[in-house]
């Protein structure tokens, strides 16, 4: 409703007959558009938040999280030493091998994420995309292909088989694969926001939820798993 009153304050507002000069109303457009696209940004991250507090029947309630270390701390977990399956690019070359699907690794403790993993499922109901947990032996692989630190989990990211997105791009770049109402994508949303609103202005604001979203919402001891297997072909198996 925010977006679609934005839109209707430009056609209100902006009017040939107001601007004499075609320049003027190009750039009164253009200044409208670029807060449009920063609405569209920010509504994004307010319906992960917002997802919490809601009832979930259907796609996603069923790929809920069940248990990777339940009786063990945190520091148990992060002193204990981690199985190596293999190096980081024969990971790689195995996950996009056979599937050609990006992958979002997200943080497999952190509630906000866990409930933007539920909106995501709920929103791509032809799979176009596949989740693993940056704290798995997979996502950590990934990372580390990638040119990052198999434990930095400061950021989403998303892997493709040509390179990774991190931060607001990453989003961005899942918002264009994300369909909440048929025949009404999102992609258009995602590349207006990518052209109109500048990169570091995106990722301040990016920042601003990441560095505080165990504050926001909380987090858990374990990670997520499609533990009943419902979702088998979404999550990325540690055993690839």
């Amino acid at each position: 409703f925010l977006s679609l009153f934005c839109l209707h304050n430009i056609y209100e507002t902006h009017t040939f007959r107001e601007f004499p000069s075609l320049l003027t109303y190009s750039r009164n457009i253009s200044r409208e558009m670029k807060r449009f696209a920063f609405l569209q940004l920010l509504l994004w991250m307010i319906a992960s938040v917002a997802g919490a507090f809601q009832p979930r029947n259907g796609i996603a309630n069923s790929a809920t999280i069940k248990t990777s270390v339940p009786s063990a701390t945190q520091s148990e977990v992060d002193s204990s030493p981690r199985r190596q399956i293999c190096g980081p690019q024969t990971v790689s070359s195995r996950v996009f091998q056979n599937d050609k699907r990006p992958v979002i690794l997200f943080d497999g403790v952190c509630n906000m994420c866990n409930e933007a993993v539920n909106l995501a499922l709920d929103w791509d109901p032809a799979g176009k995309l596949r989740f693993s947990a940056l704290q798995s032996e997979v996502g950590r692989a990934l990372l580390q292909a990638n040119g990052r630190k198999a434990d930095d989990i400061s950021s989403i990211v998303l892997v493709t088989e040509n390179g990774a997105y991190i931060k607001s791009d990453a989003i961005l770049k899942i918002t264009e694969e994300l369909n909440p109402v048929p025949f009404l994508p999102l992609r258009p949303v995602a590349t207006m926001g990518q052209i109109l609103v500048p990169k570091i202005l995106r990722d301040i604001i990016y920042d601003g939820v990441a560095d505080n979203r165990y504050s926001i919402m909380g987090k858990r001891n374990e990670c997520r798993l499609d533990s009943d297997g419902e979702f088998e072909d979404r999550f990325v198996p540690d055993d690839i």
